[in-house]
């Protein structure tokens, strides 16, 4: 173990280009100071797309034990696509042997087996998702523009975003702090992580369920005079005047509470949750980024096994319109509309192809579907489909005001998560903009267009944004926008 066989000591692990430059001269370069050049992970767009996009990051000791590659460039992916491909990014590690002289400086190099790494191209449309991005400014929430044929995104995002490239090389303390106490949770990849009561939005499947149960029909007529008691109990449609006779469509079209308490009393519960976990709640959508939550479809076997609780009725209730026990993410969301619109199972991803070696293998998603809609539930789908509809067409459609009028003819379903639970003095007060901002509802909006012939799914989720301060509005410009880009040609 001579002086001349010792490692170099890592004292600095990276210093930008420009500044060794601006200091070369005072550097002393000699046999016991050596510099090696580095490449760096830089993210051109820095917060676009962050929670998708994902980033590298210094690798820590259970990443060098689950990946040899890792101990080499000392960096792995830790989030997003970066994480999810990683082993495809970081590909296999090159070789170089030199021959070294008695002070073991390198004086040839024997051989030389380069690297061998791949890149990848996501379905991500920039201007699209850049447009996206611009839309919620100033906001918290999530969205998702995606293929209903194919599954592929082509804009999506959660929000407030975060600039990657500080974590490359190390973030501040004081940076971090300011992200993670933020109230609007910027790092949680609110896409695939948020979980929110999905609301009216599940009215949809709620209702497939009723008609597959073969009780109810199109044409069954509930009387919503505003409420109705259960157990000595009110519970309230979000009309308090009532909505009158009403059939599943318009049920749908006006979001009627009391219709969906009235149905899913007579089909029940188990009914209504064998529906829905088939369609896509309560389990993974398979979207290619890591750590996915599967949400929470209450059944009654899920409430004895977290609560140790027989199941209400109530619950019934409460489930058939989204709320209570419910949670849902909006990569399940756009996923259960997209399946509605297609009539079949879609896989959202991100990945398009994969290029190595000047060979480019593109992604195949449609191998191994399953199906997961009956026979009859196939016949009663155009029903559900003419209904979302009139939400977006007819007068009295809860989000006509904003999609009517665009130039492609759009079906949609909007919803509101309650965040906090209010008395029945403030549930009367119209405005939530009138309570405090974080007890604010979220408001859902999902969509499919073209109606005739669908081919894309615009998810939004605008949180606090309150019951009457839809997010109609921001799907509306999204539309705009996809048909200004010629999606709709």
């Amino acid at each position: 173990d001579s002086y001349y066989n010792q490692d170099f000591i890592k004292v600095v692990d990276f210093i930008p280009y420009d500044e060794i430059i601006s200091h070369y001269s005072e550097l002393n370069l000699n046999k016991t100071i050596k510099i090696d050049p580095v490449v760096k992970r830089k993210y051109p767009f820095g917060k676009l797309a962050s929670h998708i996009i994902g980033y590298v990051g210094k690798a820590n000791l259970q990443d060098v034990q689950e990946n040899e590659i890792a101990k080499l460039s000392n960096y792995t992916g830790k989030s997003g696509i970066e994480r999810y491909y990683n082993d495809i990014l970081q590909g296999e590690k090159g070789t170089r042997v030199y021959k070294v002289n008695a002070l073991n400086q390198e004086v040839e190099q024997l051989s030389y087996t380069p690297a061998m790494s791949n890149d990848i191209e996501l379905t991500i449309d920039i201007e699209l998702q850049s447009y996206l991005t611009s839309l919620f400014e100033g906001n918290a929430g999530a969205a998702i523009i995606m293929n209903v044929n194919d599954g592929s995104i082509l804009a999506a995002g959660s929000f407030p975003e975060y600039d990657l490239n500080p974590f490359v090389t190390g973030i501040s303390f004081k940076d971090w702090d300011e992200l993670s106490n933020s109230l609007d949770h910027p790092f949680t990849n609110k896409l695939i992580n948020g979980y929110y009561p999905p609301g009216s939005v599940v009215k949809m499947g709620v209702g497939l369920s009723f008609l597959n149960s073969k009780n109810i029909s199109p044409s069954t007529h509930y009387v919503c005079n505003g409420s109705i008691e259960l157990g000595g109990r009110f519970f309230r449609c979000w009309n308090r005047s009532g909505h009158g006779p009403v059939d599943l469509k318009h049920a749908i079209k006006y979001s009627c509470d009391v219709y969906f308490y009235n149905g899913s009393l007579q089909v029940g519960i188990d009914q209504i949750s064998e529906t829905l976990s088939r369609i896509g709640f309560g389990v993974k959508t398979g979207v290619d980024l890591p750590s996915e939550f599967v949400g929470t479809l209450p059944s009654k076997e899920w409430k004895m096994q977290r609560y140790r609780q027989s199941w209400f009725q109530g619950d019934t209730l409460n489930t058939a319109i989204g709320q209570g026990n419910f949670l849902a993410t909006p990569m399940q969301i756009a996923r259960y509309t997209a399946q509605i619109a297609k009539s079949g199972e879609v896989i959202p991803h991100f990945l398009k192809s994969i290029e190595n070696n000047n060979t480019t293998i593109e992604n195949q998603m449609d191998e191994n579907k399953k199906e997961i809609f009956t026979l009859f539930e196939k016949s009663q789908l155009p029903y559900i489909r003419d209904a979302m509809y009139a939400v977006a067409n007819e007068q009295g459609g809860t989000s006509y005001r904003y999609l009517h009028n665009l130039d492609v003819k759009v079906a949609a379903k909007t919803g509101t998560a309650q965040v906090v639970g209010f008395s029945q003095t403030d549930k009367n007060r119209v405005d939530e903009k009138q309570f405090e901002y974080y007890t604010r509802s979220h408001a859902w909006l999902t969509s499919y267009a073209p109606y005739s012939k669908p081919k894309y799914v615009v998810t939004v989720l605008l949180e606090h944004g309150g019951r009457n301060i839809t997010s109609g509005a921001t799907v509306a410009k999204i539309y705009q926008k996809m048909i200004e880009l010629g999606y709709f040609k």
